[in-house]
């Protein structure tokens, strides 16, 4: 892994130096091992380098023989060594270095801009085509690896971090309002917007080409449902664990030590399973836990390391853990809210104390049905067919039960789907998957911040996905949406963000396109088997040889034991930060409506743990990126 920036100048100016350094020194976390520059008339490129490949070669900026193509490239292509034969075998192309990066300079050199459709891996790139004055430049399907860019005076100045383009002299610390709604809504800030207003974010599966001063984005790539496959769910299956498999050994390749993060739930217990049975050594498996044992999922890592025969690490989060919020607020550079972010640097960094490479489990649950609101969705197929009266009486009977603590607890899922079961059906899904609902942010926002924000805008960015989406059917519909929004704009950034603050490179097997691609063939049906069965194929292809205690267990996830934490250790703390003059005096949010968000937490009228935890990272990200000077 590493990190990358570059700046070109219509102008023809050379690029300094010093502040190419300047930029890629902010990101040095992402590459320790190496840094690299290259300026000529009009460009410049630098690069912060974390060796797993070849680890003599490799080097960048990295260029062709003749000097007309310079790249930087962040991520791993993983059928390198298949796309190096093929284009061996034309006669056109002689290597170097037995590096995946120069793969990428001769895949462009053959192909052009299609390049990417023939990269199985995780990517953002960047190549200056000298002979044609071009810049070009990709993010990989899912979005595993970042790019950010800006447009000042005349210049394109990109980067893997927003932290490396401020450091621009033309880029300001302008906020973009309307991102802060968005990560009030969806705990982040999708693709293209980013929190300041200058800098843009490349989406995913897309592609840009700059020359003379104007840039073109197109995608290139997005998920397809259809057409069905035509085998047997037998067929499927010997299909579908042999491209798993394969997805695995390819993700293990490495010049340097390799482990696994392993939860206890079944698609890291597979990804480990596969790994051991590949592997000639036992797999390192690192895992993270909590005091309380309602969010730790510890026992069950345990049961499948010893299963597996693995070397396994584990280490428990406390509620003192918070002392790192100020760190993880510069890390992500933005605003973002997804709790397991704290869990997940723990395991990143327990986990760079041992190798360098790690595997996880990340997009079974997207490609499966893995997620209760999948089966929600299918319920409301049926729900929406009783009488609207009859409805609305079951949801006025079921909102007086107390709620329990988000998102575990069975009260809260069901008054959550019962309360949307009685709004406008279009409504349903994009509700279920924000956090700040609209009536709540009227109490909370200023008048500055309305008229700063405008229209709301998640409901539009998420409908903008379901639409694309409703050329499938049933469970895929939302299964397509999850893979344009919440997988790659919110679980890869936290991955990315992770991993590299603690110098790891995280490899995601489920993710590879092409198993995406088959398992999006199979029918809904085996994915989420009638309302209760999620992830029926993959569970009954590996149900006999996971340990009986995993296939039995409920879905848990990452999430963090909020409720409690801020109803003791922490009350006081969120508290004296987010009712401080500091807090107000940013003239975003009313104090009545602070006060009545901690008041119905801590009487138990309602859960808002997680809409605490959202303002209090937004606090930490302003006092770290804002208000210090650097």
């Amino acid at each position: 892994m590493c990190g990358i920036c570059g700046i070109v100048n219509s102008n023809r100016e050379s690029p300094s130096q010093d502040l190419l350094q300047a930029m890629t020194r902010t990101m040095r976390h992402r590459g320790p091992d190496a840094e690299g520059f290259h300026c000529q008339p009009g460009v410049g490129l630098g690069f912060q380098r974390l060796s797993i490949i070849d680890l003599a070669g490799g080097h960048q900026p990295m260029t062709t023989e003749d000097g007309k193509l310079w790249l930087v490239f962040n991520g791993e292509i993983y059928n390198y060594r298949l796309l190096r034969k093929d284009l061996e075998s034309t006669g056109r192309h002689r290597f170097r270095t037995q590096s995946d990066t120069e793969i990428i300079l001769h895949l462009y050199q053959e192909y052009g801009e299609d390049c990417v459709q023939r990269m199985r891996g995780m990517f953002a790139f960047a190549i200056w085509d000298d002979e044609k004055q071009t810049l070009f430049m990709a993010r990989d399907r899912f979005g595993k690896k970042p790019l950010v860019y800006a447009e000042v005076n005349g210049s394109f100045i990109f980067a893997s971090e927003l932290k490396a383009l401020l450091k621009y002299p033309g880029i300001h610390k302008d906020i973009d309002y309307p991102s802060i709604d968005l990560y009030l809504s969806l705990q982040y800030i999708p693709s293209p917007h980013t929190i300041f207003r200058q800098i843009r974010k490349l989406p995913p599966a897309h592609t840009l080409r700059w020359k003379g001063g104007k840039f073109q984005i197109q995608r290139y790539w997005e998920p397809n449902f259809l057409p069905k496959t035509e085998m047997s769910m037998e067929e499927a299956i010997q299909a579908m664990m042999a491209k798993l498999r394969e997805s695995v050994e390819l993700r293990m390749l490495a010049d340097v030590p390799l482990g696994a993060f392993l939860s206890g739930g079944k698609d890291s217990s597979i990804i480990v399973g596969l790994m051991s049975e590949i592997s000639s050594s036992p797999v390192q498996t690192f895992s993270i836990g909590f005091q309380d044992e309602r969010f730790s999922e510890l026992p069950y890592a345990k049961i499948v390391a010893h299963h597996f025969r693995c070397d396994h690490h584990e280490f428990v989060v406390k509620a003192d853990a918070i002392e790192l919020l100020p760190k993880l607020a510069w890390h992500y550079g933005e605003p973002y809210a997804d709790s397991s972010a704290l869990p997940s640097y723990y395991v990143s960094q327990l986990t760079r104390q041992n190798v360098t490479v790690a595997l996880n489990g990340d997009g079974g649950d997207e490609s499966f049905a893995g997620y209760p609101r999948y089966q929600a969705m299918k319920f409301l197929r049926y729900w929406r067919q009783l009488p609207p009266f009859l409805r609305q009486a079951v949801y006025q009977g079921v909102r007086m039960i107390p709620d329990g603590p988000p998102p575990q607890s069975l009260t809260w899922r069901i008054k959550r789907l019962l309360r949307l079961g009685v709004t406008d059906p279009e409504l349903v899904y994009l509700e279920s998957l924000c956090f700040f609902r609209e009536d709540q942010k009227t109490f909370l926002y200023t008048d500055f911040l309305k008229g700063a924000i405008g229209q709301a805008q998640a409901p539009r960015y998420l409908r903008s996905a379901l639409d694309r989406g409703q050329r499938f059917s049933g469970t895929d519909i939302y299964l397509f949406t999850d893979m344009l929004t919440y997988l790659p704009e919110n679980l890869m950034v936290k991955m990315d963000i992770a991993s590299m603050a603690n110098c790891l490179e995280t490899r995601s097997p489920f993710l590879d396109h092409e198993f995406v691609e088959l398992v999006a063939s199979f029918p809904e049906s085996w994915k989420l088997k009638g309302l209760t069965q999620k992830k029926y194929l993959l569970n009954k292809a590996v149900r006999g040889w996971l340990p009986d205690e995993i296939m039995s267990r409920p879905k848990q996830g990452f999430a963090l034991p909020m409720s409690q934490w801020f109803l003791g250790p922490l009350k006081s703390y969120a508290r004296d930060l987010l009712l401080s003059d500091r807090f107000m005096g940013r003239g975003l949010f009313r104090k009545e409506g602070m006060e009545r968000l901690f008041h119905e937490n801590e009487s138990r009228q309602a859960d808002r743990s997680y809409h605490i935890w959202a303002l209090l990272m937004l606090e930490h990200w302003f006092q770290v990126c804002i208000d210090k000077s650097d």
